[in-house]
C-alpha cells in the first residue's frame, strides 16, 4: 500500500513534468527546423495541459476564470 502510494507520487513529481518538458523542447526543435505546424501546436498544448494539471497551479487573485 506504501509502496504504491509513494510510486504514485513520484511519477507525479517527476515523470509528469519530464514528459512535458521534453514535448515541449521536441516541439521547438521541429519547428525550428521546419517552421510551425499542426504537429508542434499540439506538441506544445499537450505540454501545456500536463504542466497545467499536474504541475503547479498558478494562485490568481480574483477567481473569475474558474
Amino acid at each position: 500500500m506504501l509502496f504504491n502510494l509513494i510510486r504514485r507520487y513520484a511519477i507525479m513529481a517527476v515523470a509528469v513534468p519530464l514528459a512535458a518538458f521534453g514535448a515541449r523542447k521536441l516541439s521547438d526543435a521541429v519547428e525550428a527546423r521546419r517552421g510551425p505546424s499542426r504537429g508542434t501546436r499540439m506538441l506544445r498544448k499537450g505540454a501545456d495541459t500536463l504542466q497545467g494539471r499536474f504541475g503547479r497551479q498558478k494562485k490568481r487573485r480574483f477567481s473569475f476564470g474558474r
